[in-house]
């Protein structure tokens, strides 16, 4: 009898200590799955130009940040294949002619109201008004039933779907830009210009287990070196910076995560200004120009020249041939130079917006290189906000220093800034055969046949030297020791959703 109660009293505590293990994984589960009021202090050097996800005049910046707060019906995952967000699955026909998608049962916005196919269609129908990339051959939007919208095509396109990425927002929300609302991981809880913008957690996020963190502080600084300061300071856990700046850090107080930065670097030349609307000078000033050298002396020699408007991580659309198709030959420079009556050599002022250091070296070297063929160039250092406006939208320049990106994984988004009547083709670039290239493109159906054209467009666009494309950027994203969970994608973002502090 007396055993008899050991063994039950044995067998009670055995139960009692199996429940408390349960608790405890239960509870540790729950604490993987929910913050715990972490907040991530992270540097930016430009701040958004809009926070409407449906206007396309962005910063590279801004669209990055705003990849964390609204989702489009497709989004890319970090290998660039499209996968369904606002929508649960899709399908194109046959023909290309019409993307059927199914929205997720329930979703909802961050402000708490449902997202319906009317919310998708009005969204669709206010970027295309925007002028939206891609989105001007929408033929008509049909709305089939409760959660399954139908996008008919003015022409076949195989390649549509990178364009809805574009955020979906509620159809009554009549103040996007003081009062945006997604259905991404987070959303913007308060924005004070020129100094910070947070990002809150959504509760009604889709994906589960994410966000990882409370809150992330994004704050805006003047350049790297202020980002380097916040950082070893503590003022920031988080940061892009530039490889002088990776230089100095302690890597045992940081984590790196280093990748493309998926935007070309170029010398911008402004093609309509003397003496850059002379091919053959533009022709020089890239023999002219050692990219190698600058990748050496600017970037501690981390990066891989490119000559392509099209960033190499979309290497199926990737043209090879125009890797390298000016490799450094002074005499040569010298020689166009001379055939277009600047012998003694020509002035060029080069326009950088003096927040990105990264630039403002690769426009030191490229001074002195260039010097190295009788072009006296000036560096002419601007803020931001001037540089947009004289450069980007006034095109008062000669020659600048930027870096590109693309809206979406597509080739298009690099590629059609150099239609003659692009708005964004601030390099005043013209080509009849590349306007009829490219109306060619977006007619082709055939898979083989559109690659085939997106490389010969490549090499237009470098034959007649449009720019100086020098790299794509290696990127890094910093961290503090404790914060993880950062991805790569290949488009210029910062996934904060996936990242977590220890």
């Amino acid at each position: 009898m007396r055993f008899r109660k050991i063994g039950l009293l044995f067998l009670l505590f055995l139960l009692l200590l199996a429940a408390v293990v349960l608790f405890v994984s239960r509870g540790r589960d729950a604490e993987e799955r929910s913050p715990q009021n972490v907040e991530l202090r992270f540097g930016l050097m430009s701040e958004p130009r809009t926070l409407d996800p449906l206007n396309p005049s962005n910063t590279a910046d801004g669209r990055m940040l705003l990849f964390n707060v609204f989702e489009g019906l497709v989004k890319s995952d970090t290998v660039g294949r499209l996968q369904g967000a606002v929508a649960e699955s899709f399908e194109m026909s046959g023909d290309a002619m019409a993307y059927t998608f199914t929205l997720r049962e329930g979703l909802r916005f961050s402000d708490g109201s449902v997202v319906t196919i009317e919310d998708v269609e009005f969204s669709l129908n206010e970027a295309r008004g925007f002028g939206a990339l891609g989105l001007s051959s929408i033929e008509r939007i049909e709305l089939l039933d409760r959660r399954r919208i139908r996008i008919i095509l003015n022409a076949a396109d195989p390649d549509f779907l990178p364009f809805l990425t574009v955020g979906i927002v509620p159809r009554n929300n009549a103040d996007r830009e003081r009062n945006p609302i997604g259905t991404g991981p987070f959303a913007i809880q308060s924005y004070l210009t020129q100094q910070q913008i947070v990002l809150a957690r959504n509760p009604n996020y889709w994906q589960p287990n994410l966000p990882r963190l409370d809150r992330v502080t994004v704050l805006f600084a003047a350049d790297n070196n202020a980002l380097r300061t916040g950082l070893e300071g503590g003022n920031l856990n988080g940061a892009i910076v530039s490889a002088d700046v990776v230089e100095q850090l302690d890597n045992r107080r940081f984590e790196i995560v280093e990748s493309y930065s998926n935007s070309v670097q170029l010398l911008m030349l402004n093609n309509n200004a003397p003496p850059l609307n002379d091919l053959r000078v533009r022709r020089a000033l890239n023999y002219a120009i050692d990219k190698q050298e600058i990748i050496d002396l600017a970037f501690y020699g981390r990066g891989r020249p490119s000559g392509s408007p099209l960033i190499p991580a979309l290497s199926l659309y990737y043209n090879e041939d125009v890797r390298n198709p000016y490799p450094t030959d002074l005499a040569r420079a010298r020689a166009l130079l001379a055939e277009a009556g600047y012998r003694d050599g020509l002035n060029l002022e080069i326009k950088v917006p003096s927040n990105y250091s990264m630039h403002v070296d690769t426009a030191q070297v490229i001074v002195s290189q260039l010097a190295r063929v009788g072009v006296r160039a000036s560096i002419r250092l601007v803020d931001w906000a001037t540089w947009l406006t004289e450069v980007n939208r006034d095109r008062d320049y000669e020659a600048s220093i930027i870096s590109i990106d693309g809206r979406t994984v597509s080739p298009i988004s690099f590629l059609s800034r150099y239609v003659s009547t692009a708005a964004n083709n601030f390099l005043n670039f013209r080509s009849d055969e590349y306007d009829r290239l490219y109306e060619q493109i977006l007619g082709e159906t055939d898979p083989e046949n559109r690659i085939r054209l997106y490389k010969e467009a490549q090499r237009i666009i470098s034959d007649n030297a449009a720019a100086v494309f020098i790299q794509d950027i290696f990127l890094f994203q910093v961290f503090s020791n404790g914060f993880q969970g950062a991805l790569t994608y290949p488009l210029y973002v910062v996934d904060f959703s996936t990242i977590y502090r220890n």
